[in-house]
């Protein structure tokens, strides 16, 4: 008598004169026992159970060149209801040429970009919400947290920003001396100096060396914590991950960009005012003097971006962190992607401010 007892089914399966002839319970607890290869004809007629596996099982030997026979009506029946059953498989899709294939490759690329841009205001709306809970709420807010990130993001950039300023202000005073003699107006160096280094290159570069380096290191932070599962952890335990983790972070960044921007400044004044004094004759107090001529505004004009640009390097760092998977692999792909879109968003928006203050009149 059949049984659902999985210990109770049992199964023949005997090879004789070139077919399979299989007698007892062909079910789901038997099919390990069946013989693997292919067979010609399988006889089915001592088959006294028969389920789903099992038929799926005759199918398959049957569309691999398998004769069936000996099957009962019953038998015959549910194979024949499993096979109707199964979904031919999907036909591959013609793969695309010329004119198709680009429109197709473009329509792609826009749809990861838009994904992209969608998923970087969330994060921004993740980090006002955090920051405004914070306000709301200062004893959730850890303070020891954003104490540490400015050290680390702004304290510990302090010597780098500085070096590279000092270097750029040199380099731009040898440059600008030269070109200037072919006119006799060596003093617009100091101008050139002042409004190039104020304006642009001093929180631009600035905002490039921290985007290379805080990027990858918040992406690097938060990527090994969520690889870690810490991050589940803080939800489990009642934490808020946006306030433990991307306010802090964020908001750091955004208090020490300007600092550094103004260290980037008055480094790059001092390179240019040295190498003045050597390549031109021009004396420190004579810089400095042509120096306090030159409209404040220029200052203003390259501070005023230091916070945007520390916003943006932040949100793309902890969204990049936040996206890396279980491995590695993903780990360093995430990092090495968050520094180089954070450089290019840092130059796309100087650009547009370029143009904004432009049009102006800033």
């Amino acid at each position: 008598m059949a049984t659902n007892d999985p210990r109770q089914a049992e199964l023949s399966a005997e090879q004789r004169d070139g077919a399979l002839v299989l007698q007892g319970d062909l079910v789901v607890w038997t099919l390990p026992q069946l013989p693997g290869g292919k067979t010609e004809r399988i006889e089915g007629a001592g088959l006294s159970r028969l389920d789903t596996a099992g038929a799926w099982y005759l199918i398959g030997q049957q569309q691999a060149g398998a004769m069936l026979a000996g099957l009962s009506d019953r038998h015959a029946h549910l194979v024949q209801t499993v096979m109707d059953a199964i979904q031919p498989p999907d036909q591959p899709a013609d793969a695309a040429t010329g004119w198709r294939r680009l429109l197709e490759d473009t329509g792609r690329r826009v749809v990861s970009a838009l994904t992209f841009f969608r998923e970087l205001a969330e994060y921004l709306g993740r980090f006002i919400a955090g920051l405004l809970r914070a306000i709301r709420h200062p004893a959730d807010f850890r303070l020891t947290s954003l104490i540490y990130h400015c050290q680390e993001t702004g304290l510990r950039a302090v010597p780098i920003v500085a070096i590279m300023s000092f270097l750029i202000g040199v380099v731009l005073a040898f440059q600008g001396s030269t070109q200037l003699k072919q006119f006799g107006a060596e003093v617009f160096v100091v101008d050139l100096i002042a409004i190039s280094v104020l304006r642009e290159l001093g929180i631009l570069l600035t905002a490039i060396i921290v985007a290379g380096r805080t990027a990858s290191a918040l992406t690097a932070s938060i990527g090994s914590m969520k690889m870690r599962e810490e991050i589940d952890a803080m939800r489990t335990l009642g934490m808020d991950p946006d306030l433990v983790l991307i306010v802090p972070r964020i908001l750091a960044l955004i208090l020490t960009l300007p600092i550094l921007g103004l260290i980037a400044d008055v480094a790059g004044l001092v390179g240019g005012a040295v190498m003045s004094w050597i390549e031109l004759g021009i004396s420190p107090p004579m810089f400095f003097s042509r120096l306090g001529e030159v409209d404040v505004t220029h200052a203003i004009a390259g501070l005023v971006k230091a916070p945007v640009f520390a916003l943006v390097i932040g949100v793309i760092g902890c969204h990049a962190g936040m996206k890396v998977g279980k491995d590695a692999e993903s780990l360093g792909s995430q990092t090495s992607t968050a520094v180089v879109n954070a450089i290019f968003a840092v130059i796309i928006i100087d650009a547009l401010f370029s143009i904004f203050f432009a049009v102006i009149g800033l």
